[in-house]
């Protein structure tokens, strides 16, 4: 079972899930991501189902899936035990990291990435993590859940073939706490609409305005090429987005990713979904961070928390929006 260890220097809750060393390779850094072969087939390509557990989800026609979710063999977060904080001394607290901890493997193609999905299938996987976050919502104890693809071993993948994950956890994190604060200092109207209002006024940092969906290099970006991708319809759940509104996501996700490929590389990146705590209902607009892994992040970025951006934002959206 894994833990959670509280932090009190920061208030922050840490995951210890030392079952998930015994992944396979799970230190090798020679590749982008762990590569498969005869002697280890890629347990999430058609015909290799049984290297899964069986699935939670399944999505196609004609018994061919499209889209597959699964139990994570390695879970961070597994169990039904109540958060039970327990004080070990008058500085250590901890408690079980109960949850769910799912894979979305969402293309058939071992070599493609969602930058490579056509209409179809961009638009399943945001329609499907939909259908997800609200089956989460349902489990007694779950107060968050986090949507993760990480591509490129630089940005923590450990299977080349394209897969996301899904945590369900016991507790709501620091960085989403942040963003509900944020949301509600700026009272009177929702943040990230009158953000995205001056992002179109302006115009600079505007990487793709179409379908109801808003790409920008946010004028805060932290990182090279980072984007931040918003919903125009008003929403604090992803769980409670139309459907026309997931599906455009999930295309506007697809070309802003394939505009990074062309025109920086191949690059590994994160992309997490941002949504309101289950059973919140407090001022939010649900959105994606779109993260390139172009630079290690040093020791003053890690000492204090504060971000060195090597490319302007606006640099980065004329070229991606080129």
């Amino acid at each position: 079972m894994s833990q959670l260890r509280l932090n009190p220097l920061t208030g922050r809750w840490v995951t210890v899930a030392t079952g998930r060393v015994i992944r396979p390779d799970d230190f090798s850094r020679d590749r982008l991501a762990v590569e498969t072969g005869p002697s280890r087939p890629c347990p999430f390509c058609p015909g290799h189902e049984e290297s899964t557990p069986p699935a939670l989800e399944s999505y196609g026609k004609s018994g061919e899936w499209s889209l597959r979710v699964v139990p994570n063999r390695y879970p961070a977060f597994s169990g039904s035990d109540p958060m039970t904080v327990r004080n070990l001394g008058p500085v250590h607290t901890q408690a079980p990291a109960s949850g769910i901890h799912e894979v979305f493997v969402f293309t058939r193609a071992h070599d493609d990435g969602w930058a490579e999905l056509d209409d179809r299938q961009a638009g399943l996987v945001m329609a499907a993590l939909g259908d997800r976050f609200a089956q989460h919502s349902r489990v007694g104890g779950i107060r968050y859940t986090q949507a993760v693809v990480n591509y490129g071993r630089e940005a923590g993948a450990s299977l080349v073939h394209p897969h996301g994950q899904l945590l369900g956890m016991p507790f709501v994190p620091g960085e989403i706490a942040e963003e509900e604060a944020g949301f509600r200092r700026f009272a009177g109207s929702c943040l990230l609409c009158t953000m995205a209002e001056a992002e179109r006024d302006s115009t600079h940092r505007v990487v793709l305005d179409h379908d109801g969906v808003l790409v920008v290099c946010p004028y805060w970006s932290g990182a090279p090429y980072e984007m931040l991708v918003m919903p125009e319809s008003h929403e604090g759940h992803i769980s409670r987005c139309d459907q026309r509104s997931l599906v455009a996501v999930g295309r506007a996700v697809r070309d802003v990713l394939a505009r990074l490929r062309d025109r920086v590389g191949d690059v590994a990146y994160n992309l997490v979904v941002h949504t309101l705590p289950h059973h919140h209902e407090d001022q939010f607009h649900w959105h994606i961070h779109v993260l390139p892994r172009i630079h290690s992040v040093g020791g003053f970025e890690q000492g204090t928390g504060v971000p060195i951006n090597i490319v302007a934002p606006e640099q980065a959206a004329e070229l991606l929006a080129s």
